[in-house]
């Protein structure tokens, strides 16, 4: 019997550098350390290199859950109508527990975009809302960076397509994994070396908005006029993070963001999306939205408009801002010019903002403050927290000083210092 998941279109020596990548820069293993991997079945190959890296750099015991498309459109078709509002809480509690007890946790993106495009959309819907409810235990550990994460990608072939429909399955994605090696540096001769000079940079920038301590940030551009408040004592983060368990990582590979938490209730005028927005399955094209003091009251979109209406509907944080990040247009992932459906890479083409929950690393002694005090400094509570991109080669931002001075901080998509 032939390995079907030896996946041939593939360069075996970058998916290695990748998946080593994962280990050592994006989670910082350290011996003894538990990992948890959640991908795709169609992400086997990278499953297995980065468990190869993890034993090897000395972890203690990697668990990897996997999901599979054709069982969940099962579920979507065939299942009971009450169960969508339920979800595997138990399942949830026990990540929870582990990341309490110093488990690494490391998720490989490659979902097919469009999985649920077809499928009812209130059902997708209310599964959403009741897995964001069960997973909010363990979530809330990630977001809150009490151990070490990790995102990274593979090329499934669904996905692969989709980015690029003109070609062969397996050009697709031998095209694909070719843009995700290149995003995430894995092509490089010595990738770690590549992503400390990186981190050197974006620290660079992070360093000089916390030393601006801006009250405000005004977006300007086709289709967007919003002045984004920040929070009280909010701090600039971007590349490589500290952890509370003491470890150093990249959250996010690739990654060219810095960002921050916005004041949930000082965000004022509209704005416009410059890239469609993939989530869960769905992809919604063309958000515009209005917010008046922080609650966005007007949301439209020319496809997914009821879904994303929805998914904003989960609670009461859901339509009001978690994040603000910058990202300059001329990013590796932006001058690509790939859309990839896949928010870990076109987040990281353009500045965005996240409806949802806030980061409560990103406020000034953030892991010693409770909920209440959080709220109190602008931070917003949610069970969801989704970016989608809004910079573009037009659009400038101006920091607002809190003497009510003016300082460019962006033109035509650019830094401007």
């Amino acid at each position: 019997m032939s390995d079907s998941s030896s996946a041939a279109p593939i360069n075996a020596e970058k998916l290695d550098k990748l998946a080593q990548l994962a280990v050592q820069t994006g989670l910082g293993l350290r011996p003894g350390q538990d990992l948890i991997m959640t991908a795709p079945l169609t992400a086997l190959p990278l499953v297995r290199k980065i468990t190869e890296h993890a034993y090897k750099a000395g972890a203690g015991l990697v668990t990897t859950i996997y999901s599979d498309e054709q069982t969940t459109l099962s579920r979507y078709r065939h299942g009971n109508d009450e169960a969508f509002d339920h979800a595997a809480d138990w399942l949830f509690e026990g990540m929870a527990k582990a990341f309490s007890n110093n488990t690494a946790r490391l998720a490989i993106a490659g979902d097919n975009p469009m999985m649920l495009a077809e499928e009812d959309p209130d059902r997708v819907s209310r599964a959403q809302r009741a897995t964001s409810r069960a997973y909010k235990p363990a979530s809330k550990k990630i977001t809150s960076f009490e151990t070490n994460w990790n995102i990274v990608a593979y090329p499934t072939p669904k996905w692969a397509t989709l980015v690029f429909p003109d070609l062969s399955e397996d050009a697709a994605v031998a095209k694909l994994s070719e843009a995700i090696f290149a995003a995430s540096r894995s092509d490089n001769a010595d990738p770690v070396a590549a992503w400390t000079a990186h981190n050197a940079d974006i620290h660079a920038r992070r360093d000089w908005l916390n030393a601006k301590n801006f009250r405000d940030l005004h977006f300007t551009g086709p289709g967007t006029d919003l002045v984004i408040g920040l929070a009280d004592d909010h701090k600039w983060a971007g590349g490589a993070s500290l952890a509370k368990n003491g470890i150093t990582c990249n959250p996010n590979i690739p990654s060219e963001e810095v960002f921050t938490t916005p004041h949930a209730r000082r965000v004022d005028g509209h704005v416009r999306a410059t890239k469609p927005l993939a989530h869960n399955g769905s992809v919604i094209e063309n958000i515009e939205m209005v917010f008046k003091d922080g609650l966005a009251v007007e949301v439209r979109a020319s496809r997914g408009e009821e879904i994303w209406n929805k998914v904003l509907d989960t609670d009461e944080g859901g339509r009001r801002l978690g994040e603000v990040a910058l990202v300059p247009n001329s990013s590796p992932i932006s001058q690509s010019g790939i859309l990839f459906y896949n928010t870990l890479f076109d987040e990281n083409a353009a500045c965005h903002i996240a409806m949802g929950q806030c980061y409560s690393e990103c406020i000034a002694g953030g892991d010693k403050l409770t909920e209440e005090q959080i709220a109190e400094k602008g931070g917003n509570a949610s069970l969801i927290h989704i970016d989608w991109m809004i910079g573009s080669a037009e659009i400038d931002i101006d920091g607002i000083t809190h003497d009510g001075d003016r300082v460019p901080v962006f033109r035509k998509g650019e830094w401007a210092f």
